[in-house]
């Protein structure tokens, strides 16, 4: 479904990620774990086509995704839930919610979606028409995912949806995320949070400044001592 063959991306001249290979096959759930720093969201930001590739290719369905216009990507069921969440805070949940159906075959199936979203974020509904700036964080982080799945997405990327949220609502954050994945979405989850993307991911990778240095089924790479060392804090 997606490959990522060799990908550098760079900010002006410092190489942020560099010869990066990664793949995800449908309906599969895949992590990329790393310290702050190791170039996560630049890798995903480049997947999203937020930022052009130095080298590499990214295909998605066999089509180089180089060549699809940003704002197209969802048109080809891609969506990105981003770092920081990126709501519009003067406008309610529901009108951030609605943006995620920007695309035609979304937009005929947007009260589906809607409801789809609110029985997964029930404290959604009962706030549809409050403005998303006075939401708590781990609410404006529903409204994120939920605005990713109101473009019915085949692919879903998610940039550290835990970062900054109480220990609940991470729990939370990631049952929501495990059950997309069980409705058929394949999943592209980067984190910090070692132990809740092991815990749910079939496959893991680690990305440690800019490159790929280990990867396998996280129940694998959480026996290696020094991952277990590093992000465990096992010895």
């Amino acid at each position: 479904m997606l490959e990522v063959d060799r990908l550098e991306v760079a900010h002006a001249d410092a190489v942020a990620v560099w010869d990066v290979s990664l793949t995800v096959r449908p309906r599969e759930l895949v992590t990329v774990v790393g310290p702050n720093g190791a170039g996560k969201t630049t890798l995903i930001d480049a997947i999203a086509g937020l930022l052009p590739a130095r080298a590499g290719t990214i295909r998605l369905d066999g089509r180089k995704l180089a060549s699809v216009p940003p704002h197209q990507l969802c048109r080809h069921g891609l969506a990105l839930v981003p770092e920081g969440r990126r709501l519009f805070p003067a406008m309610t949940v529901e009108e951030n919610l609605e943006i995620g159906c920007y695309a035609p075959a979304a937009r005929r199936r947007r009260g589906q979606s809607l409801e789809r979203v609110y029985a997964t974020f029930p404290v959604l509904r009962e706030r549809r028409r409050t403005l998303a700036g006075s939401l708590s964080g781990g609410q404006q982080q529903m409204v994120a995912i939920g605005r990713a799945l109101m473009a019915m997405p085949r692919l879903l990327l998610l940039d550290e949806p835990s970062l900054g949220l109480a220990p609940q609502i991470v729990d939370q954050v990631f049952q929501v995320v495990a059950g997309i994945h069980a409705d058929g979405v394949a999943v592209l989850l980067v984190e910090q949070n070692i132990v809740q993307a092991f815990a749910i991911a079939a496959r893991a990778y680690v990305l440690e400044q800019g490159r790929i240095v280990a990867e396998g089924a996280p129940s694998e790479l959480a026996r290696d001592a020094r991952i277990r060392e590093a992000y465990l804090g096992q010895q």
